[in-house]
This record gives C-alpha cells, structure tokens and sequence, in this order.
C-alpha cells in the first residue's frame, strides 16, 4: 500500500500501492500505476485527488494499465510553496507531460478527465493527439466559460482576501465541494473526510487556493493564452471516441459546458444525469463506472 495515507484515508478506502516521480523542479509527484494493457490516464481536477478515481481504476485495472496523477499540491505529491513551484496551468501540463514520458506512455491512452483536469490533460492531448486513443469527458471544460454562463460567485468569492482565508485557514473549498459536490446522495462522512484529509494545513492547501485565482477570465491572466491555444486546437480529437458522462446539477459544469461539449463533438456519446452533481463517479458510480468500462473495452 502507499506508505503515507493521511489521517481519514484508510487503505480499504484507497487500496493502492503508490509510486513517485520527482519532477524536474524537484518536487515529487505520487501517483498510481494498476496493471497492465492500453493505458488509461486519468486526469483530477481542483480540490480533488487521485482519491476521486479509485473505483475506476479498481474496475478497469484487471485490463488496462491505470496511470492516475496527483497534481503537485494535490493529495500525496509534495506541497511545495510558491517558491519552489509555479502553480500555473502550464505547470500542470508540463507536469502530465513529463510523467506520461517517463514511463513511456506515448501511444492508443484512453484520457478521462474531470474538473480542471480537463483543461490539463486536454491541453497535453492536443500538443499530441496521435497519442490518444479515446477520450472520457466528465463534468470538465477545455475552453473558456461557455455563451450564457457567468463566472460562479462562490468561485469569484475564492479570489478575494476573504476566500483565500476560509480555503487556507479552514479547508473551505475541499470541504465544501465534498459537501455540495453529490446530489443524488450526499456523500458520507467518511468520504467527506477522506477528499479533504490531504488539506490538513495553511501550508498544505496552498493548490486548492492557486488553482482557483489561475482560472482565466481575461486576456492579461497566465493561464489565458494556455486555454486560447488549447481550445484553438480542439477540433483535432473530433474524430477520436468521446463517452461524456455528466452531471447536471453542477454549479460550474453545468448544462452550458455539457451544450459547448455537444456542440464541438457532435458525435461523441453522452449520458446526462439529471440528479447528479458535480462528482459523477461518487453520484452515479453504478452506472457510469460501467459506462466507461464498455466504452474502454468496445473495438474501435
């Protein structure tokens, strides 16, 4: 098992032997590699973990090689401060980049992503789509905020003096999305604790907060032309397998990122659960988990 589970993570919640990349900056990165076959990378967003893909990944290890990444700053990767690591997209990106190399994994990956994780491994896609084999869309955005949809005022909270206080003082924001993020049913007490226990210090929350103020909203912000060149580039996975499982009871990802979706990839397969919130895999685990298994496993 990995050797370092935080406290309210227990290794019948999180069954994984973990491993670690130090990047080239220095800080280390876990993440998870499950058997063996095509690769299925699976790409977390803000302020979840690898936490959020275990039951995938237990359900597609048994086939599949399943590689699952916990950003820098995120669950068991290091938690450098600003110092020691740029908390940009680029860096993400790079970052995604730099794993999927060193282990070789350059050819037919399935990609599932989530949050902001789609703007990550998105961006790597498209600087190398003859690598990717299918793409998994889970309530994510790889382009900017969709016609008719304003930037959500909890998030806008996130940005000012006082958000930076409730994320970093009081592990707001992986609290609260762990509270909110379920619609359906909410999410135990357990698993509450489990998403937010890698956040258990000012120092430790520090990319829960960074990943929120680098959501470009204007042409002057770092992320902005990252996000500009990646939606520019969109079109090259259109003719790839696309499954979108979503959630439509989600505050941010709602049915205006899921129209944009439609509207770029016309031909890709959707299943919308009206129910659901914001994290699908926790909401509508019995049906999706075997939705993506088939998509996976399907010719073609």
């Amino acid at each position: 098992m990995t050797p370092y589970l935080p406290d309210g993570v227990t290794p019948e919640l999180y069954p994984f032997t973990g491993k670690f990349l130090a990047l080239p900056g220095g800080a280390r990165m876990h993440y998870l590699d499950e058997g063996s076959g095509k690769p299925v990378v699976m790409v977390h967003g803000n302020p979840s973990w690898s936490f959020y893909y275990r039951n995938l990944a237990l359900a597609l290890r048994g086939g599949s090689r399943v590689i699952v990444p916990d950003h820098i700053g995120c669950g068991l990767s290091d938690k450098p401060g600003d110092d020691a690591y740029d908390y940009t997209l680029k860096s993400r990106v790079d970052d995604l980049e730099f794993l999927l190399d060193s282990l070789g994994v350059k050819e037919k990956i399935t990609l599932v992503v989530h949050d902001w994780g789609g703007m990550i491994g998105l961006t790597c896609a498209v600087r190398h789509p003859e690598r990717i084999e299918k793409l998994v869309i889970l309530n994510t955005g790889a382009f900017f905020l969709p016609a008719g949809k304003s930037f959500p005022a909890p998030l806008r909270l996130c940005r000012t003096p006082l958000g930076a206080l409730l994320i970093r003082g009081f592990n707001a924001f992986a609290r609260g999305a762990a509270w909110v993020g379920c619609k359906r049913e909410r999410m135990s007490t357990a698993l509450r604790r489990a998403y937010a226990a890698p956040y258990n210090s000012w120092a430790d929350r520090i990319a829960t907060l960074r990943f929120v103020e680098d959501i470009p909203l204007a042409p002057g912000d770092k992320a902005y032309p990252v996000v500009q060149a990646a939606q520019d580039k969109l079109s090259a996975l259109a003719g790839l397998p696309m499954l979108i499982c979503w959630g439509l009871k989600d505050f941010v990802f709602d049915r205006h990122f899921l129209a944009e979706w439609r509207r770029r990839f016309p031909a890709a397969e959707v299943h919308a659960f009206p129910d659901c919130g914001h994290y699908i895999l926790e909401d509508a685990q019995q049906e999706v988990i075997p939705l993506v298994k088939s998509f996976i496993e399907k010719a073609g």
